[in-house]
């Protein structure tokens, strides 16, 4: 060793080794579709939100602390948030915050913190949600009466900051006092209420593990109703008392939650929480519908043409395939919607509408080759085609192609077995294609590649083999497509980014 290098050597042990290998954690968890969404370097283990939200300004403020340990050692870290921060605190004492790129806060603690550290953060922050943007849009739904947090694959910027990202899951409990006379719905049980000096405060808990996109936030003025499942699970439903000639439509959809959810457990296992319902703010605007946990969120749109439980069936089956079992990132997303959208096919098969196999057919015959549509590839479609139709209707037809390739006894073991085996937790692609080869005993990655991967339309010898569209005649148009088709519009953003604000572009298909 030369001289020079030996006394480098020496000043280096002087350094204490912790202070060393103090790094700022990463401004995102990773995702290769959305590089800067989620943070790096802690896990969020809960997260308590009290807000005050005032309906006439739009104005939000209050505190939001989150529960976390570090997973190295961390100098500085970032949370996801748009809102304005007076303060922030790092187990209990001030921490120094600056923003960063669209959407990070950066937090440096007064003293770096060792990995494996319980942490508590206090954010203390009040914004005007509706006037806040990142890479361009507003995902803050701002309604004639109030407020609506529901986005994916974002929206929690707008109301708390966060680890955004569903690989990052916490429980959650969500505290909001808005003036008497409005309503606040969120996910969960409802604990409590109580009012004071013209302002009422709810208090929803969510106590099974919720990634930061299904957390939602609606103020306004609803109609609530309550009841309970067959199954035993509470249900709670709020209307906007401004859905017009929609009113009666809605209910008639939403009212039957507890019904498809006791259905849906029959092919899917138990339901994996302790609540359940729906809401349908004064968005008239807006075209889709979103799996908010336990309390989906459906557009006033959903029942423009009279009821729509088809679209209730959708987002209630992604309480398993999407919420209990979340995406390990973004490019896994067919895990959610294919299946949900499957879901929709079985319900038309329970009502006499069109079985799985006629509507299987159906997509498969009603799209010539040349069909852009056939160029998406639902196992990996890119963040401009996340919610692109073929990721739902291609994505359902790929369960179909099992279906036929395993058996239905397989299959529907599957469909009940996957999110018990990643109960609360993320799971990808390639991992439920090794969990179908273990049930069913059979190598599948040549029927995953042809119905997920390829950009083509699957060529007729291997529909055939699949037990698609085996007959030369066109099937006719199943009796539940049309339903099913209304679905399919109001999640066909075309080059928009997700599911949120308005969704002009959607269009109904198959019609």
């Amino acid at each position: 060793m030369a001289p020079g290098a030996l006394a480098a050597a020496s000043l280096m042990l002087v350094i204490p080794a912790s202070a060393a290998s103090n790094t700022a954690g990463a401004p995102g968890i990773g995702d290769p579709y959305y590089p800067a969404y989620g943070n790096g370097g802690y896990d969020v283990s809960h997260y308590d939100l009290r807000l005050k939200y005032q309906p006439a300004t739009d104005e939000l403020e209050g505190t939001t602390t989150l529960l976390a340990k570090t997973t190295q050692d961390l100098s500085r870290f970032n949370l996801d948030f748009l809102l304005d921060v007076s303060e922030v605190r790092v187990n209990g004492a001030k921490a120094s915050f600056a923003t960063s790129g669209e959407h990070e806060l950066e937090i440096t603690p007064k003293k770096p913190l060792a990995k494996g550290t319980d942490v508590t953060v206090v954010v203390r922050y009040r914004g005007v949600p509706s006037s806040k943007e990142a890479y361009g849009f507003n995902a803050w739904l701002r309604t004639p009466d109030g407020g609506v947090a529901a986005g994916e694959p974002e929206g929690a910027w707008w109301w708390f900051p966060s680890n955004d990202h569903p690989r990052d899951k916490a429980t959650f409990d969500v505290s909001v006092q808005v003036p008497n006379g409005t309503q606040f719905i969120s996910n969960g049980t409802l604990q409590s209420t109580s009012s004071r000096a013209g302002w009422t405060r709810y208090n929803w808990r969510s106590n099974k593990p919720q990634a930061t996109y299904l957390a939602t936030f609606a103020a306004g003025k609803f109609d609530v109703t309550t009841g309970t499942s067959e199954s035993g699970i509470p249900v709670i439903n709020a209307y906007s008392k401004e859905l017009g000639d929609t009113a009666g439509a809605a209910r008639a959809s939403i009212e039957r939650t507890g019904e498809v959810a006791d259905w849906l457990a029959e092919h899917f296992g138990p339901y994996p929480y302790n609540a359940l319902g729906g809401y349908v703010p004064n968005t008239p605007g807006v075209g889709y519908a979103l799996e908010t946990q336990t309390r989906p969120f459906y557009s006033p749109r959903q029942f423009a043409s009279g009821s729509n439980v088809s679209v209730v069936v959708h987002e209630l089956a992604h309480q398993w395939y999407g919420d209990d079992v979340s995406v390990k990132d973004w490019k896994d997303i067919w895990i959610n919607e294919g299946f949900a959208r499957y879901a929709q096919w079985l319900w038309s098969e329970h009502e006499g509408e069109g079985t799985a196999q006629e509507i299987a057919d159906y997509v498969y015959a009603s799209r010539a080759a040349d069909d852009p549509f056939w160029t998406v590839k639902p196992g990996d479609p890119g963040p401009e085609n996340q919610f692109h139709i073929a990721v739902y209707d291609r994505g359902a037809l790929t369960l179909q192609a099992l279906r036929n390739e395993i058996g239905d006894e397989a299959f529907f073991a599957i469909l009940k077995g996957w999110p018990q085996k990643f109960a609360h937790g993320n799971a990808s692609v390639a991992d439920f294609q090794r969990y179908a080869e273990e049930v069913s005993g059979k190598p599948l990655a040549a029927l995953f590649d042809t119905w997920l991967f390829q950009p083509s339309k699957p060529a007729a010898p291997a529909a055939r083999e699949a037990s698609i569209a085996r007959s030369s005649v066109a099937p006719a148009q199943p009796k539940s497509w049309k339903k099913i088709a209304a679905t399919n519009g109001v999640h066909d953003h075309g080059a928009e980014r997700g599911k949120h604000h308005e969704d002009e572009h959607a269009h109904e298909h198959g019609e």
